[in-house]
């Protein structure tokens, strides 16, 4: 028999993130290490009208996938609108914020590696 993790996204607990300087967002660890997961945590984010993750950088690469909703992405130096269905890779050391400027819940899949 194959074990897999199978529940509805709804199932997974809606948390505060640890990092500062965020405005309105709450995420949930749909796969993560206590999954069994050990190279790859797959994360939600549902960001409320007017909300913000912090503008920051990291040592590691992530992959972003738009489910709902629009905003702005910032970098430092510019903005770039994006939208349901949009997709980002975002490079390691790159400076990043994602900003819901919408009137609706912006939800977005996030998937990193493992920090060493």
């Amino acid at each position: 028999m194959i074990v897999v993790k199978h529940v509805h996204y709804s199932e997974v607990e809606l948390e505060e993130p640890a990092e500062q300087e965020v405005k309105d967002v709450k995420l949930r660890w749909l796969i993560s290490k206590k999954d069994g997961a050990e190279n790859f945590a797959m994360r939600l984010f549902e960001i409320q009208p007017g909300g913000y993750t912090p503008l920051h950088q990291h040592n590691w690469e992530h992959e972003v996938f738009v489910l709902e909703g629009d905003g702005i992405t910032n970098n430092k130096t510019s903005e770039e609108p994006f939208k349901q269905g949009d997709v980002f890779f975002v490079p390691s050391m790159e400076w990043h914020q994602f900003v819901n400027t919408g009137k609706n819940t912006l939800k977005f899949l996030c998937l990193i590696p493992y920090k060493e």
